[in-house]
């Protein structure tokens, strides 16, 4: 019996179940909603989470999950309203347009104001993050 081949299993850590990264995804999210738009903080506390989302991805220190091997016929089609989407904020941004035509970031402002709501968002981002560094 030749037992030089070993068989590895990949075993996740502790920190990288669901039961431990969504309460710390929740718990940055919570901090990020309370500091204010725009801000010194809120820029930095921005590119701080990110960096270090990158620097875990890039670290291969979370096992990866398999990327989808190809993707549905139907998926081509959310390339149209993403497309729309884009076209459309950049167009009343660069014609600089103003309260006339305002663009969507424009219009979710009222609704970012609330801490509860910019949590929600920034729990979103953080989750979407995540599940970019785990590919």
């Amino acid at each position: 019996m030749d037992h030089s081949r070993e068989l590895t299993a990949e075993v996740p850590r502790a920190w990288d179940r669901p039961v431990v990264s969504v309460p710390v995804l929740i718990c940055l999210s919570l901090v990020g909603g309370q500091l204010p738009s725009f801000s010194a903080q809120a820029n930095l506390y921005t590119l701080g989470t990110g960096g270090a989302l990158i620097w875990i991805g890039l670290s291969n220190r979370v096992p990866r999950r398999p990327a989808p091997g190809r993707l549905p016929s139907g998926a081509i089609w959310w390339l149209v309203p993403v497309t729309i989407f884009g076209v459309f904020e950049g167009a009343t941004f660069v014609l600089n347009v103003g309260d006339e035509f305002p663009t969507f970031s424009l219009l979710a402002d009222p609704l970012l104001e609330d801490h509860l709501v910019r949590s929600a968002a920034w729990f979103a981002w953080l989750s979407a993050f995540w599940g970019l560094v785990r590919r």
